[in-house]
């Protein structure tokens, strides 16, 4: 990552938090929380860009302008709506875990294969 993508990503990070700020108290309340349960649980792609909250920011000003509430806009349970949000996305913790598995495929292999040459030097005894 060059200077420039380092100064366009502050630049708009800034423009975002700007929005996020517009937005009445209620639906920066609610933000907030999304924002902290993304960051938490949600998807590898919020490591690089903003897409994901930005559209939240969205649907949240659209929904400020029709004069509804923040809930109304996200349900009750906002957790599922995140949840929603990143179902078909991969997550910090699937590449955990396919790192887990490659790694446990490996080991394992790597000790089949010692087990076979001990038993193949062992057969010329």
């Amino acid at each position: 990552m060059g200077i420039r993508d380092i100064v366009e990503g502050k630049r708009e990070w800034r423009a975002h938090r700007a929005r996020v700020k517009a937005l009445p108290r209620e639906y920066r309340i609610v933000y907030r929380e999304i924002q902290k349960y993304l960051f938490r649980v949600g998807p590898a792609e919020l490591n690089g860009g903003i897409g994901l909250l930005s559209g939240i920011v969205d649907l949240f000003e659209e929904g400020a302008a029709r004069g509804k509430g923040v809930l109304e806009v996200t349900g009750r349970d906002v957790a599922a709506f995140c949840d929603g949000l990143i179902r078909d996305s991969e997550t910090d913790a699937d590449r955990i875990q396919e790192s887990v598995g490659r790694e446990v495929q490996r080991a394992v292999k790597k000790a089949a294969d010692k087990k076979g040459r001990e038993d193949r030097d062992g057969d010329h005894d």
